[in-house]
Formats: structure tokens, C-alpha cells, sequence
């Protein structure tokens, strides 16, 4: 009987394949190969030393595991193992242990072959970002020639490296949730509250793409490039501790990894068609008229090759059209002028020229590009480039402008990233990746992109006196924002031996930022002219009107970090440090910062020193125990820094205070990194074959939180100054529940939260003095302090059809009570987020059915649904009644309503208070 036995090299690609009688078995070594090798390394270690600072989050995973004898439990060294449809493999060392590197996210199978056994195959090894998938082959000996013995991955083995609160979800899992894009997915989360991680404010979480960080830093609050749900292979969503090489973030870490070519022609195309179906067409005005392509989604990807499987593209393309249900009447144009002013109605003037159109409000335009070509090089080098294209506009509903909607701005964006990413495979234990990355990102904020544009009109137009709501007008602030990040990012991974897996990065970052905000203002202001003549102007920098600035801070980052594999335990030590330079200066005398006020005495005048760079070092530890054969027990502890976003710091950069008090709120480009010290405490148990329970407690101290504290000027004048001084803590549980039975499937995600601070915001306090407010002497629950977050989701999916469903309730977030002003309370400073709104639940539902038309072409049709029982869930209440759509009206109020067009109940009843109706998308596609 004849054996095969594979030969493979130091970087764990295939040498030789031969063919053994078993009395002529011998391995052979290439000394010269290893030497090879060992020179290699030595190149990159010198160059890692000398190389500018630079680091990144990996993203690939690996694969280890051991082979034994299956009666007598004993090592097997000298087996091979390959990923099959690959020449990717290792052979098992002494102990019968190997290790595959470097792999991309996604699904395995393994071919398992020695000399005296029957041949194995593991199928469906799952490897995740960032993740050792650990397995255990048993071979059977074989007396004569048979058949391959087949065995499938354990849950355990998957997660036997999981030390904090992580999710890694597939494309596969993406396809089949009833969400839209992906932060539907990112939303369904345990330990995501209302967009909140943990419990943090919403900029203190940081997105990746394949690694590179896109958060779009100057507000924080949202990331520069947006990826389409098609486009990714795995998401990583980790929401409680995080390892030193993850930086830049406090709360939480979303990575995605986009995917690669085929070597085959892949491609699919397809266009749906939304409508809201909703019972309650007395609230959403304009969705009586059923228009089936209110909302249009058209998508379309390929794949294939382009020199063989050595260079491979993907690209992916989505538009999205939506007007939504948020509708205004256009009874008013913005040049129209009125005037309710007067108790008769005879002296009325209401200039309506509208055409009374229905316009949707919070209507949207959106489109989005990814093209990815992937070269492999040699059998140990691999290239990708990538580049990402986001063209967005959004328009927002004000309730205050539904008779006059065309005095709103809107927001806009742009943005194109370019990365060139290396993998470059030395040895079969030690691997490097380097990333060079340029981001270019527009964000915009106005009616014209063009300031002076003639189509701004008279600001004596601007008035809602009378009936509640703008009868002409604009708003006109003007903002446009241009960030561009140019990042060099190194990682390097050395797999030391069997237990320890040493990984080290830098990371250098140039910010260029050029802001500019603007009032628009009339030329004529001021003179005998003012009210006849109007041209738009802005004015520069010197004014209170603008602020324009053009600034380039960098920052630094490295870490360090050992990954412990044992046999019943994995342990995550890590070490990062950051640096941060604003390089920007700032006011030596912040009594007098733009020296508006004359003194001899040289203290009371300012002069601009530059700042010093801020630096921090951040610990951290995590643990993972294996308690059985299906259960495992971690815990996780570190240090978690990052910089205020950039507007905290260069706002107001012209240093001018305004005449009146707490009227201005100044950037500080001193201020400190905030400080997160995160505990967390986990279990997982299997609680039957393709059944989990996870368990996660964790606590969280939040320091020197961006805040602004008040200064008064010489002259008396209070202003807003950005500092360190807020404080808040977060304790709570998270449960994920996840069962798997052939085609059926269920998760469960549910949060318990604390969450508990001494501000909202960063304004908030001063925001209090402003209204002779007392500060706030003790920890208050803060507006997204929602004590119950569950969703869960049930599915049944079969290559031809499949449906899935989820429910979603949250138990109500704080809002802030105000009584009436006849009541003895009203007399009391009570203090914000004393009550809590209604509980929502809704449920949303997704499915699909495939006809194949040849061997390769399939039809789809999909159908959509989000709020399936069109229930009202109220996102918004009145301050008085604790309910959306009331108030408490008094005589006084409808007394003090002029108007010839509306009632009070007018001002009340605002639709955006709710949550969207009932949607309906209906879709139909091609895949090839």
C-alpha cells in the first residue's frame, strides 16, 4: 500500500509531494532553506528597529492545533496537514503540534494525512480577525485502505482565545439579518445601547477598515468611510476590553475586513423598492399616496481574476435614493414675509406663495464604492490595494420649519481612502504586514455650497412669532471641513513557539485639517441700508462670525503585546504607548486670550506658547480558562486613552471671546487624553452540541472627561473654556445566547446598564451656570442610562428560500422633567435625566427565494421589513406629559398663537417624536 506524504518549506507552503512504501518512510531537512530564512529575519528585525514609528490591528487569524493517535492519545509528529483547495499546510512537530498563519477570515477545512493512518478532514474551522482557532485531529489506524474520516469543528475549540466581550459576524450572517447596512448589525450587539458601548459617550468608540482607522476624529462621533454589508468578509465588533494593539478608543472597537477576488467570476446585481405601510397617516403626513419607490436601493458587486488566481479584483457599488416619511408642506417659500405680531387679524400680513408641495424632509442620497485588486506575489507575499469612495448628502426634519422647508441646510460628505497593504510570510512562525493608507474626507453643512450664493435671502424673512414655525427664512450657518490622514502602519508576529505568539506594531499618523465655519451675514449690516439691500457675506477670522483655522497635529502610537496559548488556559499581556502632539499654541492669559482688552502690565496680555505633546502608557491583561470539554471561564483589565475630538480643541481658534456672557465656548489644545479603567468578568458555557450561553459582568471608571469649565474675562465676561473635568462609572451584565440546528438558527443578545456621570455632554455644566443653574454635586443616570436592551432573532435558511426575524425592546431611556410652572416643584432646580420614557419593542423581518434559471445564474427576490406591527414607539417626549405627541397646553399658550393657518396643537404634535412606521422593501436580483 502506497502513502502520500507532503514536504512543506519554513513558511509552511508545499516543497514536495512524494509517494512511500511504508518501510522506506524518511524526512529530509533543507538546512540551506533555514539559513534562508534566518537572514530574513534578521533584515526585518534591524529594520523593525529603525523603522519610523508605526502600528495597526491585524487582520487575519490562524489556525492550531494537535494530532494525535485516537486509542492510545499519543502525539503523531511528522503528520501533514494542508487547507484543502490550497498549498497553504504545516507538518506536526514532536508534541504532534502545527500552526497555519496568516489567514484570511473565514471558513477552513483541513486535510490531515500520516503514514499508517486513515486520512482526516475537519471541516468548517471557523478563523475570525484576530483569533486562534484551536483543534484536535484523532487518527484511526489503518489496517487496509479507507475511506477519509470526516469530523466537524467544536464551538469550544473557536472560542477557547476569547479573553473579552467579542463578536466576530461573518458575511454569511450579515446576509441573512433583517437589517439595512452595517450598523444595523453593529446595533443588535450586546453592550450597544442606543449607539452607546458600554455606556460611553458616542466618540469614544473607533472604526477600522482591514485595520486602518477611519473614525472621523474632529467630532468624533461618526467614521469617514461607510462599507457596505456585501463588501465585508468578518466584522469584528468588540465591545468590552480590547488588546494593546487597539488604540485611540475607550468604549469600544468595530474592525472590518473587507473581501477578496475570486479566481472565478462572481458577480451579482439587484434593486429594491421601499414603502411605508402604516395605519397612522394622521401622523405622518404625505404617506397616504402609496409610492412604491419612495425609497430606491440599487446594488451590484463582481469578482474574478485577472491574471489567473495570482490577481484577483472585487468591487462593490450601492445607491441609495430615500425621501422617508418625515414630510413638510412647502406653504411658505423662503423670500416670504409675515407678520402675526398683532392681536387683530386684520393687520395680519402673510406673504404664502408656496405651492404647497409635500417635501420630504429627512430625505437622503447616497452612494458608495469599494474597488479591491489582490496580487499574490509568491507563494509568501501578498498584496491589495483598496480604495473607497463615499459621496452622502442628508437632510434632517425640524419641526419648526414643516411650512417652510426649504430654509434648512443639509449635511454633506465626501471621502476617498487609498490603502496599499503587504503580507509578507518569512518563516512559517513569523509574518509581517505593512499598510500605507490616505484619507481624504469633506464634510459640509449648508443650504449652497457657495456662501456667497445669491439664493440666501433677507434674514428679516427669519420669523416664527405668532403660529410657532418659520414662515420664511433661512438658517444660515455655513460650515466645510476638510480632513485628510495620512497613516503608516507596521505589525510584525512571531509565533516563538508553541505557547507564546509575540506581536509588536507603530503607528504614525499626519493630520491635516482645514475648518471652516461661518455665519452668513448681510454686507449692508449696520448701515442706513441694512433692511433695504442684502448680500450674503462671510466675514473673516477676526470675528466672533467665524472661525477658520488650517491646522496639522500628528500623532505616534507602539505596543507590544504576548498571546500565552497553554492547554487549558490563553492569556493576552500587552503594553501601548501614545503620543499626541496638537502642535498648536494657545493663550498664555486666558482672562484676555485675544488680547481684546489693552493692559500695560505684560501678564494681562496673552501671548501663544506652543503646547506640549501628550503621552500615555495603557496596561493591559486578559484571561481566558478552559473550565471543560465545553465551557470556559475569562477575565480582561486594562487602560484604555484617547484624545478629545479636534473641534474640543482648535474651536474658536481665533481666541476672541463675544460681549456677551456664556455666549462663547473656546477650544483647548491643552487638554488631556481621557482615561478609561475597564474590569470585565465572562463565562461561556455550551450548553448542548451548537448551543451557547455567554455571561459578561463588567465595571468601568471613566476619568477626565472633556468638559468646559467657565472663565471670567478682566471685563467680566463668562465664557465657556474645553477641560478635563467630567467623571463617569458604568457597571452592568451582558448575555448572548447563540443555537444552531441545521438550517435553523437563534441568537439572543440582552444588556443590563448603570450608567451614571455628572454630565450629558461636555457643555452641560456650563450650559447650567449660563442658566443659573447650581452645578451638579452628585453622579446623575445619563440620557442614554437605558436599564434594559434585548433583541433576538430567529431564522430558518435553506439554500432556496429562508425567512428571519427579530425583536427588539429596550425598557426606555432618562429625559428630564420640567413642571409645570404653576406647581410648587417648578420652583425646585431639579436636576436633568429624572424620568424615563416609554418602552419600546418592534420587530423586523427579512426574507428571500431563489430560482435558478442555468447552472450558475440564480433569481432572487427578497422582501424587507422593519417595524412589522407599525407600532409607535416613541424616541422623543414632552418635557411636562413624559409622552411624544402632548403637552400641556394653557390658556396662556393658545392666547399667545396667531396664526391663519394653524392651531397650537400644531407645535405639539411633531412626528419625529416617533419612530419610523412600518417599511416595506421589496427587491429582486441576479447572482452569477
Amino acid at each position: 500500500m502506497s502513502n502520500i506524504l507532503l514536504n512543506f518549506d519554513e513558511s509552511g507552503e508545499i516543497l514536495a509531494i512524494s509517494v512511500y512504501k511504508p518501510n522506506n518512510h524518511f524526512i529530509k531537512q533543507n538546512r540551506a532553506t533555514m539559513k534562508k530564512n534566518n537572514t530574513q529575519l534578521f533584515i526585518l528585525i534591524l529594520l523593525f528597529c529603525l523603522f519610523p514609528v508605526f502600528v495597526f490591528a491585524q487582520t487575519t487569524g490562524k489556525i492550531k492545533g494537535k494530532i494525535l493517535d485516537d486509542k492510545t492519545g499519543e502525539a503523531l509528529p511528522g503528520a501533514n496537514v494542508i487547507i484543502d483547495g490550497t498549498n497553504r499546510g504545516a507538518a506536526a512537530d514532536l508534541n504532534g503540534e502545527f500552526i497555519i498563519l496568516s489567514l484570511a477570515p473565514g471558513r477552513y477545512d483541513l486535510k490531515v494525512q500520516m503514514i499508517g493512518y486513515s486520512p482526516a478532514r475537519m471541516e468548517n474551522i471557523t478563523v475570525s480577525v484576530n483569533r486562534t482557532a484551536n483543534i484536535e485531529i484523532r487518527l484511526l489506524e489503518q489496517a487496509i485502505e479507507g475511506e477519509e474520516v470526516v469530523v466537524t469543528a467544536s464551538r469550544v475549540v473557536i472560542k477557547k482565545d476569547q479573553t473579552s466581550s467579542i463578536r466576530n459576524v461573518s458575511a454569511d450572517e450579515m446576509e441573512l439579518l433583517p437589517v439595512n447596512d452595517v450598523g444595523g448589525v453593529i446595533r443588535m450587539q450586546a453592550g450597544v445601547v442606543n449607539g452607546h458601548f458600554r455606556g460611553g459617550r458616542l466618540n469614544e468608540v473607533s472604526y477600522l477598515v482591514d485595520g486602518i482607522q477611519v473614525d472621523e476624529t474632529f467630532d468624533g462621533n461618526y467614521r469617514t468611510v461607510d462599507l457596505e454589508a456585501e463588501a465585508i468578509q468578518d466584522l469584528e465588533v468588540i465591545t468590552g476590553s480590547f488588546n494593546a494593539e487597539y488604540g485611540r478608543a475607550m468604549s469600544g472597537v468595530v474592525n472590518a475586513v473587507t473581501k477578496n477576488g475570486s479566481a472565478d467570476f462572481h458577480g451579482s446585481i439587484s434593486g429594491e423598492l421601499g414603502e411605508y405601510l402604516t395605519g397612522n397617516d394622521d401622523v405622518w403626513i404625505g404617506l397616504g399616496d402609496r409610492q412604491f419607490d419612495r425609497n430606491q436601493d440599487y446594488k451590484a458587486s463582481l469578482s474574478g481574476p485577472v491574471v489567473g488566481d495570482r490577481i484577483t479584483f472585487f468591487t462593490n457599488f450601492r445607491y441609495q435614493k430615500n425621501s422617508n416619511h418625515l414630510y413638510g408642506l412647502r406653504r411658505f417659500n423662503v423670500d416670504d414675509f409675515s407678520d402675526f405680531r398683532g392681536d387683530d387679524p386684520f393687520f395680519w400680513i402673510s406673504e404664502a406663495t408656496g405651492d404647497s408641495a409635500l417635501v420630504p424632509m429627512e430625505r437622503s442620497e447616497n452612494m458608495s464604492f469599494l474597488g479591491k485588486l489582490s496580487a499574490k506575489v509568491s507563494d509568501n507575499l501578498r498584496l491589495s490595494f483598496l480604495y473607497t469612495y463615499n459621496d452622502d448628502e442628508w437632510h434632517y426634519y425640524d419641526h419648526g420649519f414643516k411650512y417652510n422647508p426649504d430654509g434648512l441646510p443639509g449635511s454633506h460628505r465626501r471621502s476617498d481612502m487609498y490603502s496599499l497593504q503587504l503580507n509578507h510570510i518569512l518563516a512559517s512562525n513569523i509574518f509581517y504586514e505593512l499598510k500605507l493608507s490616505y484619507l481624504d474626507n469633506f464634510n459640509g453643512w449648508y443650504i449652497f455650497e457657495n456662501a456667497s450664493d445669491p439664493g440666501y435671502v433677507h434674514d428679516m424673512f427669519y420669523d416664527n412669532t405668532g403660529p410657532g414655525f418659520y414662515t420664511g427664512g433661512q438658517q444660515k450657518a455655513h460650515n466645510s471641513r476638510t480632513l485628510k490622514d495620512t497613516n503608516v502602519k507596521f505589525d510584525i508576529t512571531w509565533q516563538a513557539n508553541n505557547q507564546h505568539s509575540l506581536k509588536a506594531g507603530f503607528l504614525n499618523t499626519q493630520h491635516d485639517l482645514d475648518n471652516e465655519e461661518v455665519e452668513i451675514r448681510n454686507r449692508y449690516y449696520g448701515t442706513d441700508l441694512e433692511f433695504q439691500l442684502y448680500e450674503p457675506v462671510t466675514l473673516p477670522d477676526s470675528t466672533i462670525y467665524s472661525d477658520i483655522y488650517h491646522v496639522k497635529p500628528f500623532e505616534y502610537s507602539a505596543y507590544i503585546q504576548d498571546k500565552m496559548e497553554f492547554n487549558e488556559m490563553v492569556i493576552n499581556l500587552g503594553l501601548r504607548y501614545d503620543y499626541f502632539n496638537p502642535n498648536s499654541g494657545i493663550p498664555s492669559q486666558r482672562r484676555n486670550p485675544a488680547n481684546q482688552l489693552s493692559y500695560n502690565n505684560p501678564d494681562s496680555m496673552s501671548t501663544y506658547p506652543k503646547v506640549e505633546a501628550q503621552t500615555q502608557i495603557s496596561p493591559r491583561l486578559g484571561l481566558s480558562y478552559q473550565l471543560s470539554d465545553a465551557a470556559l471561564l475569562r477575565f480582561s483589565y486594562g487602560h484604555f486613552f484617547q484624545m478629545p475630538p479636534m473641534n474640543a480643541l482648535y474651536q474658536n481658534h481665533s481666541f476672541r471671546v463675544a460681549p456677551t456672557n456664556f455666549e462663547t465656548t473656546m477650544g483647548n489644545a491643552s487638554l488631556r487624553a481621557q482615561k478609561t479603567v475597564q474590569y470585565e468578568f465572562g463565562v461561556w458555557q455550551e450548553l448542548m452540541p451548537q448551543m451557547g450561553l455567554e455571561v459578561a459582568l463588567f465595571y468601568r471608571d471613566i476619568y477626565d472627561l472633556l468638559s468646559a469649565q467657565v472663565i471670567s474675562t478682566y471685563n467680566q465676561i463668562q465664557y465657556g473654556l474645553y477641560s478635563n473635568k467630567d467623571y463617569g462609572n458604568v457597571k452592568g451584565l451582558e448575555v448572548k445566547y447563540d443555537y444552531r440546528y441545521g438550517n435553523f438558527s437563534s441568537y439572543l443578545n440582552y444588556t443590563l446598564q448603570f450608567t451614571r456621570g455628572n454630565a450629558d455632554n461636555p457643555t452641560q455644566t456650563f450650559s447650567r451656570a449660563g442658566d443659573s443653574k447650581d452645578p451638579i454635586p452628585r453622579l446623575i443616570p445619563m440620557s442614554w442610562d437605558q436599564r434594559h436592551t434585548l433583541n433576538t432573532t430567529v431564522g430558518y435558511n435553506v439554500g432556496k428560500y429562508g425567512v428571519t426575524s427579530t425583536f427588539f425592546y429596550d425598557s426606555g431611556s432618562p429625559y428630564t422633567f420640567s413642571p409645570v410652572s404653576e406647581e410648587l416643584l417648578s420652583r425646585v432646580n431639579l436636576y436633568e435625566n429624572n424620568a424615563w420614557r416609554p418602552t419600546k419593542f418592534s420587530v423586523d423581518l427579512t426574507g428571500y427565494y431563489n430560482i435558478k434559471l442555468t447552472e450558475d445564474i440564480n433569481l432572487k427576490f427578497t422582501l424587507l421589513v422593519f417595524n412589522l406591527f407599525d407600532r409607535l414607539n416613541e424616541n422623543n417626549v414632552d418635557s411636562q406629559t413624559g409622552r411624544a405627541y402632548t403637552a400641556i397646553i394653557t390658556d396662556a399658550d393658545r392666547a399667545a398663537h396667531r396664526s391663519n393657518f394653524n392651531i397650537y396643537e400644531d407645535r405639539v404634535q411633531n412626528p419625529s417624536m416617533y419612530a419610523a412606521p412600518r417599511m416595506v422593501k421589496l427587491g429582486m436580483g441576479v447572482t452569477f
